[in-house]
């Protein structure tokens, strides 16, 4: 039953990550067939991850109510309705229309799966979900780059992911009864047990460490969010790439990261999740640098897929360790919260850049990728100090 389950969950998560990758790779063909400028594809990604921020606040409350079996088949049917939108759109203000339930019903999807998995599963599950929405994010830009060939026709690569949404709906629907049938899992380690009992009685932002978990999530979300984005354009207005090939270079990003998570499973069962987050973002710093060198172009693609591999462990494991860090009492709340500023970081920082580019030039890509990255790597350093010294002065107490 718990592996039927999971794989109905992991079928979900492919069809959270095919929306999320296509926009940045039609964007080079939709900006002159919508007549609208560059900066244009930032607020419509701003419009779709501020639904996600709204829908992952609430996230809490929606799933102790109706469950996470309801929320996601509801959230589920909500985004292919909205991507079939995107094809019958006749200018940008509907796409701006359609992008508000798109973000509402990734947002629910993605907390209430991450926190159900977080409880129910163990490390390695956790990764290999988060591979399958990498699957989902490489298919995203393959299926569009089909369509974009020859004739450029963006609107049927929306209508062809629509499509695949609505069967994911129905097998959502009728698979329901399953998930009330899984128990919690218990942890496996005396360490986050202990580091648990810190958290009781106190609320959820006040929790020591919390801010700097929230922080090392808007900066992972913004770079993976930035690169998905403008990887296309950068490649095209840069380094002179047709459009096609360009989309068909950040699926191999994305390739990267559903690669790079579906290794980490395995890894996770030698390594914990703090190594397999420092280890992430030092990859990830590595393949940034080839991207700011001025190297020849296939480093470019090197670094591309490098820093997909880098970011490959880091959200899952970061995900996986919230009810070890802060207490299951506080796991759904905190997950919403993590969601929310994750959400906030793709809103706000890819459609700061674009903005930035559209005023000086879109050679800055690399430099503010890695910058991103560096700051993400800081955050998670200052709290793993924060829960080592917590860790430490629950140790003298029961000495």
């Amino acid at each position: 039953m718990a592996t039927l389950l999971l794989l109905i969950i992991y079928l979900a998560f492919i069809s959270l990550g095919l929306p999320d990758s296509i926009l940045g790779a039609a964007w080079p063909v939709m900006q002159p067939d919508l007549n609208v400028p560059i900066e244009m594809a930032g607020l419509l990604f701003m419009t779709i991850a501020g639904g996600t921020i709204v829908s992952s606040l609430v996230s809490g409350k929606l799933l102790k109510r109706f469950g996470t079996g309801k929320v996601a088949a509801v959230s589920t049917l909500m985004t292919a309705l909205a991507l079939s939108g995107f094809f019958f759109a006749p200018s940008i203000i509907w796409l701006f229309v359609c992008a508000v339930p798109l973000g509402l019903g990734a947002g629910a999807i993605d907390a209430g799966l991450n926190d159900y998995v977080a409880t129910h599963y163990h490390a390695h599950h956790m990764s290999w979900l988060h591979s399958f929405w990498g699957v989902g994010a490489t298919l995203g830009p393959v299926i569009m780059a089909q369509f974009m060939i020859g004739d450029p026709t963006w609107r049927e690569g929306y209508l062809a992911i629509a499509g695949i949404q609505f069967i994911l709906v129905l097998v959502l629907f009728l698979t329901l009864p399953l998930w009330g049938k899984v128990k919690p899992k218990p942890f496996a380690e005396k360490e986050p047990e202990m580091v648990e009992k810190t958290t009781e009685g106190v609320g959820p932002l006040k929790i020591k460490g919390v801010k700097l978990a929230l922080a090392a999530f808007f900066f992972y979300c913004g770079v993976e969010a930035l690169v998905g984005l403008w990887g296309a354009s950068f490649l095209v207005n840069m380094e002179d790439l047709p459009a096609a090939k360009a989309a068909q270079w950040v699926s191999f990003y994305y390739a990267g990261i559903t690669a790079g998570r579906f290794v980490s499973g395995f890894v996770t069962f030698k390594l914990n999740n703090r190594t397999m987050i420092r280890s992430g973002q030092t990859i990830a710093l590595t393949g940034a640098v080839l991207l700011v060198l001025p190297l020849p172009i296939y480093f470019s693609l090197a670094g591309f897929i490098l820093v997909g591999l880098g970011l490959a462990p880091i959200f899952p494991s970061m995900l996986h360790e919230t009810p070890a860090r802060f207490g299951r009492e506080h796991s759904q709340t905190i997950m919403g919260y993590q969601m929310a500023v994750a959400y906030t970081g793709t809103t706000f920082l890819p459609p700061l850049f674009g903005l930035i580019a559209a005023h000086s030039t879109i050679g800055l890509f690399p430099v503010v990728v890695l910058l991103f990255i560096a700051a993400m790597l800081l955050s998670s350093e200052c709290l793993n100090k924060v829960l080592r010294s917590l860790l430490n002065q629950r140790e003298k107490a029961t000495a």
